[in-house]
């Protein structure tokens, strides 16, 4: 056997709080071959991206490498100069992260940040490279290929966004790629599109692959061989089929059995309930750009409406009309049968009360300087006029009611929390208004299914203790059957199908919406492979890559 690209061992890290270093890796071993996918699975505090950084010989701050070794291709990257690792980064060794949103520089455009790698390793122009970021933009299917590399980060969706991380990556045709949750901002069509993009780059180029996820389903599609972690430790390494198929650790098979929680829904609204929300054919556009055409729907006290459909669809556009965020060009948003004025800046305090909402990637939703009490006690004082002893009070309640301890969290920053615990800190923040409807904005793609699970569970419950009417914008289907009482689907910028939970999930459906629910990927090695079949796709855009 050919040497291994990339051997990790016995490699140890530690992070450091309040001057004390904590250990986050205990000894773990990793070996990876030119070519082959690694899956690294685990819920969210394993250290599956803090071992994915560590094989590219690097840690973020307040991490340490404390003991083990890393060698790639021959070269120790713990001892290596750093001449040597700024050689490597970015030319033969590439990261994929989690968050486009926060990786991104927003004050250049997307293709002036994607021709600095290749031009500065020397390995192509500045002309040659921006023409090898169209051809890669049209790999991974983003739209107007010739031209998206002359926006700016904040003009493109959170979808579009991570598959132009994608291609930065790609740029310099590396020999080994992390990527660190690259299709969780996907909707299930487009997922679908870039994971056999990445699969096609990886057998067309021999490149080796550390893929971190927590969808089962999709390391199922991408992985030769799967390691488990828990809490820092390697629980179990196998070949993919093998792991899928009799996983010999109680750990692994619990990650096997996630997504347990589903609420029935509730029963329809009576006959001449007025909605808290209702949408009255909207219209809206970005400039002279039209992005939304007659969009209606209503939502009830106390129930979960799901708005589904791919990257671009038009879901957080609706959002964005119904906080008044981006006015309607026509139509109307009504809050309890009365006319909302369209700009948010002409609501009254208590009509901006009523409405509040959760992001969906905490992480750049959340203030890093200021710590959890803060963030909470900020709506607090502004909206119920609460100060003093009056205000702690309160905000120690919201951290109750999210099930953390106020005296451990109101203390601590963002950096201090685990993705979990930061998108609690946002719900806490939407809850601190006391509102009647709330926006939750994918706020479970970027968790793990075992942490996704417990927000489910923790929104269901604040929903029926304090009658919450929520709009549940999401691309994963599981979430749908899990929590939503109806569904709204949507497809450029058109409703084209809504009903109960109950009705979408049964045929027959709008083709769009059989689509959307044929996308969906399962537990079976083999399921990408045969869906592409069954669509005539045999492989994605070769000649993208015919010049290298």
């Amino acid at each position: 056997m050919s040497k291994p690209l990339l051997k990790i061992r016995g490699i140890k890290l530690e992070g450091r709080s309040d001057e004390v270093w904590n250990p986050i890796i205990n000894g773990v071993d990793l070996t990876l071959n030119k070519g082959e996918v690694l899956g690294l699975i685990g819920e969210s505090g394993a250290g599956k991206s803090t071992l994915g950084l560590a094989a590219m010989g690097y840690t973020r701050d307040g991490v340490r490498i404390s003991g083990g070794s890393v060698e790639f291709d021959g070269i120790d990257l713990l001892k290596a100069s750093a001449a040597t690792k700024r050689d490597l980064l970015g030319k033969r060794i590439a990261y994929v992260a989690q968050s486009a949103a926060a990786s991104f520089n927003p004050a250049h455009k997307l293709m002036d940040q994607h021709v600095e790698g290749p031009v500065q390793h020397g390995v192509m122009s500045r002309a040659e490279s921006a023409e090898d970021a169209v051809a890669l933009y049209d790999k991974l299917r983003l739209p107007d290929p010739d031209q998206i590399g002359f926006r700016y980060p904040h003009q493109v969706s959170g979808g579009q966004l991570q598959r132009a991380m994608t291609a930065m990556a790609m740029s310099c045709r590396p020999d080994m790629i992390i990527f660190d949750e690259p299709t969780t901002a996907l909707d299930v069509t487009t997922q679908i599109e870039v994971l056999a993009a990445i699969r096609d780059i990886v057998e067309q180029f021999n490149t080796a692959a550390i893929y971190i996820t927590h969808d089962l389903a999709v390391v199922a599609q991408m992985a030769d061989r799967i390691k488990v972690l828990l809490r820092g430790d390697e629980v179990e390494t196998a070949e993919t089929r093998q792991m899928l198929a009799s996983p010999t650790q109680e750990y692994t098979k619990s990650l096997w059995a996630v997504r347990s929680f589903q609420r029935p829904a509730k029963p329809a609204a009576g006959p001449g309930a007025v909605p808290v929300i209702s949408v009255q054919k909207v219209d809206a556009a970005y400039g002279k750009v039209p992005v939304l055409h007659d969009v209606s729907f209503d939502m009830h006290e106390g129930r979960t409406v799901a708005v589904v459909g791919e990257s671009g669809s038009g879901k957080s556009t609706a959002a964005r009309c119904i906080t008044g965020l981006l006015p309607p060009t026509s139509g109307q948003i009504l809050l309890d049968g009365e006319v909302l004025p369209p700009d948010y800046r002409k609501r009254s305090k208590d009509q901006l009360r009523q409405v509040q909402m959760i992001y969906q990637m905490a992480d750049t939703a959340l203030n890093p300087r200021m710590s959890v009490g803060q963030t909470i006690a900020r709506p607090v004082q502004f909206y119920l006029g609460l100060t003093g002893k009056a205000k702690r009070k309160r905000v120690a309640q919201l951290l109750e009611q999210i099930e953390l301890d106020p005296h451990e969290y109101a203390h601590r920053l963002p950096s201090e929390l685990s993705g979990g615990q930061k998108q609690r800190i946002g719900i806490a923040r939407a809850l601190a208004a006391e509102p009647k409807f709330i926006i939750c904005d994918e706020v479970t793609s970027a968790l793990d299914q075992l942490v996704a699970e417990g927000i489910l569970r923790l929104l269901a419950k604040l929903q029926d203790e304090l009658k919450l009417t929520y709009m549940f914008i999401t691309h994963d289907l599981a979430t749908v059957r899990a929590i939503a009482d109806e569904v709204v689907v949507m497809k450029d910028g058109r409703v084209v199908e809504q009903g109960s939970k109950d009705a979408m999930f049964k045929p027959p459906h709008d083709p769009y919406t059989e689509l959307l629910l044929s996308s969906v990927p399962e537990m079976d090695p083999d399921w990408l492979t045969n869906l592409l079949a069954e669509r005539g796709v045999e492989n994605i855009g070769d000649a993208a890559f015919d010049k290298m």
